[in-house]
């Protein structure tokens, strides 16, 4: 750019169109680095609050705070069933279809050591499903659960009537030597849904 001073003619730097679009994509960058570190950062800060063993009232309110984060994801674990003591049962939750020909079928939440390893990949979120909704205070569920099955198993010829969910488990007991055994398979209703037509749209 020239500018007329007196009789002399003076040239003044300009940022080439280059090194504008640069500074522009490095600002950019910048800002793409900046928020996922940001979300780096407040994940791994969100899961050592969610994980730790402790029930202090600063983690408390820090789990209150991050709870729906980790509903909304799914990424919410219980690490008690490693330790300090473990998992002392096998479970599992069927599902009794009943046809309005009278027909019946069972349908059964994936069960992952019945699974190979690409299908648990995608799957094991029912496990952790079927794991929460026998809980107590998650009984408004199963309404909803019984109400998925309907539809997925009711074709156009033959509608589902009734589904009856059924919490299956076996205890693992610890023997003398050291060794842990499965007790024979018990079972126990959670709910009998009759299901109504809206219930399949």
């Amino acid at each position: 750019m020239l500018t007329t001073g007196g009789s002399h003619a003076q040239t003044v730097p300009r940022t080439p169109p280059r090194e504008s679009a640069k500074r522009k994509v490095s600002r950019l960058q910048l800002l793409k680095y900046s928020m996922v570190n940001v979300f780096l950062v407040f994940h791994i800060l969100a899961i050592a609050c969610w994980c730790m063993p402790v029930d202090s009232p600063l983690i408390l309110v820090g789990k209150n705070l991050i709870r729906p984060y980790f509903l909304w994801s799914g990424l919410f674990q219980s690490w008690d069933m490693f330790a300090p003591i473990p998992k002392g049962a096998n479970t599992y939750i069927e599902a009794i279809v009943i046809y309005k020909d009278g027909s019946r079928s069972k349908w059964t939440f994936p069960r992952m050591e019945q699974l190979g390893l690409t299908e648990k990949l995608f799957k094991e979120r029912y496990r952790k499903f079927a794991d929460n909704l026998v809980r107590e205070d998650a009984d408004a569920l199963l309404p909803d659960a019984a109400r998925y099955i309907a539809r997925m198993k009711s074709g156009p010829g033959n509608q589902v009537r009734t589904v009856i969910l059924i919490q299956k488990w076996s205890l693992i007991v610890p023997r003398a030597d050291g060794f842990y055994v499965p007790e024979p398979w018990d079972q126990h209703v959670l709910i009998g849904y009759g299901v109504q037509s809206e219930d399949l749209k």
